[in-house]
């Protein structure tokens, strides 16, 4: 079966990701038509990139590198799960791709972003890093807004439509994912 792993990209305290990663599992389960598993970054404590060789050589000393390598060669698919720092992704999630290359490659993925803009400049930004590691971003996303889909800005409430964004994303994410599998073999 097709394996999905859902991104949580931050690990702020109080973070509102982990709330959303959560809504698109659920949503994602009921599907039936893949496995979907969430993925939380405060699991894999990556230090700043404390690998001696660059990533695209596969070579990694490092144990929390090796698990975390371990980790993502096991997921066809992702979704990440994006707030918006300064017009990008969180550091923390920019470090867990930048850590590894092949585990990555010929994979598909799609982004769920929030902030004050629905999270759009730091998916766009995601998916210029996610082309360099070889992932493939699907078009559906999602686009949260802070004062829309959260009540006092932290209490998540998506709106309704929100929900059929995910399924367009995850439509494609799943196909695409399938799609990949014959080319990673």
């Amino acid at each position: 079966m097709t394996k999905i792993g859902i991104i949580i990209g931050s690990t702020r305290p109080g973070r509102n990701g982990e709330a959303v990663a959560r809504w698109v599992h659920e949503l994602a389960t009921k599907r039936g038509d893949a496995a979907y598993e969430l993925i939380d970054l405060k699991d894999h404590e990556l230090p700043h990139l404390d690998e001696t060789m660059p990533a695209a050589t596969g070579v990694y000393d490092r144990p929390h590198t090796k698990t975390w390598a371990e980790t993502i060669a096991a997921y066809d698919g992702f979704v990440f799960v994006t707030p918006e720092y300064n017009r990008g992704t969180p550091g923390v999630l920019k470090t867990a791709i930048d850590f590894l290359y092949a585990e990555w490659n010929d994979k598909s993925a799609g982004v769920v972003g929030y902030g004050v803009s629905g999270g759009v400049r730091a998916a766009e930004h995601l998916r210029q890093v996610l082309g360099q590691v070889k992932v493939a971003n699907v078009q559906a996303g999602v686009e949260l807004l802070l004062h829309a889909d959260f009540e006092n800005f932290s209490d998540f409430r998506p709106r309704a439509h929100q929900e059929d964004q995910v399924t367009m994303m995850l439509d494609q994410v799943v196909s695409w994912s399938r799609a990949l599998a014959a080319v990673r073999a």
